[in-house]
């Protein structure tokens, strides 16, 4: 059979079997053709020398992509190898190239102190505008609930949950998920749907569509300014690092830090993890066994008598 009608084989399986959402299936066939090119198309018969060789050839490109390309190899030939057409799968001896993935920027507890606070007075009042009440939900939500840009521009109304304590959150491979709603959150919101016009099927509407996350971006640094806060620093991504590692540093459980990211796999959360060094310190050093020891030492060592 052709690598082309094996190929679509895979990506059928991958839809049908996996749920791979569709920018997953287009990454894949487009490795996999690509591929498939540069061995004439003879990839489903391809040794380890010719993998290597393939892979060799992916110098030139970032270290994920080529991590990505050595996943679509692998998982194909573990479907070639489950689906009979072939009788061992080379890829396993691919050597995985080395990545780094980029440390989150962190943002102070400080800063997020002075954001609050700038658009709680702007949005105080008897009489607040509307743009503010809506920059405050915007900002609980984000430092709040941990979401996504682009998750929480497209918000239908109809996202909130009966007891309104989740959000219903469609995320990426179009998944979705519950994200908490603090009462702080529910409180800025009670505030912002009087503002909603009536007939919409946005929680943020902007003309017939939804808010756009170039615009929240823009609010967001503006916020940021307003606070005496340098706007280069902060994004709504940053602020959703934040959740997430000010979560971590409150003892926060990583599986169900998880769950509210929305990360499918456990190992993009841990990423996370290195700003909560010091707390991992202090737990050794106060909590871990050899620190009651070190104490009990020390009080055999008042109580003994002196020279």
């Amino acid at each position: 059979m052709s690598d082309a009608a094996l190929i679509e084989r895979f990506l059928e399986m991958m839809a049908a079997e996996r749920g791979a959402s569709r920018n997953t299936l287009l990454a894949y066939r487009r490795d996999l053709e690509q591929a498939s090119g540069r061995a004439k198309g003879a990839l489903a018969g391809a040794d380890l020398a010719a993998l290597r060789a393939l892979m060799a050839g992916y110098a030139d490109v970032s270290a994920s992509s080529a991590a990505r390309k050595l996943s679509a190899l692998r998982q194909f030939f573990a479907f070639l190898l489950d689906e009979g057409e072939r009788a061992d799968n080379p890829a396993l001896d691919l050597a995985r190239p080395a990545t780094r993935r980029p440390l989150p920027r962190i943002l102070s507890h400080a800063h997020v102190d002075r954001l609050f606070e700038q658009a709680s007075a702007e949005a105080g009042g008897t009489h607040p505008p509307a743009r503010a009440v809506r920059m405050l939900l915007l900002l609980e939500l984000l430092y709040g609930s941990g979401l996504r840009a682009s998750e929480l521009v497209s918000l239908p109304r109809r996202a909130l949950a009966g007891q309104r304590e989740f959000l219903i959150i469609r995320g990426k491979g179009d998944k979705e998920r519950l994200a908490p709603l603090s009462a702080r959150a529910r409180a800025a919101l009670d505030r912002w749907t009087g503002f909603l016009p009536d007939g919409t099927s946005w929680l943020f509407p902007s003309g017939k569509r939804h808010l756009s996350r170039v615009r929240l971006y823009q609010m967001v640094r503006e916020l940021a300014a307003r606070a005496g806060i340098d706007p280069a620093s902060i994004s709504p991504h940053v602020l959703r690092h934040a959740f997430a590692t000010h979560l971590l540093e409150g003892g926060a459980d990583l599986r169900a830090l998880q769950m509210m990211l929305g990360h499918a796999d456990i190992a993009t959360t841990e990423i996370y993890t290195h700003v909560d060094s010091r707390r991992l310190v202090e737990l050794v050093n106060h909590r871990h066994p050899l620190a009651r020891m070190r104490t009990d030492m020390r009080n055999v060592d008042d109580d003994a008598p002196s020279a």
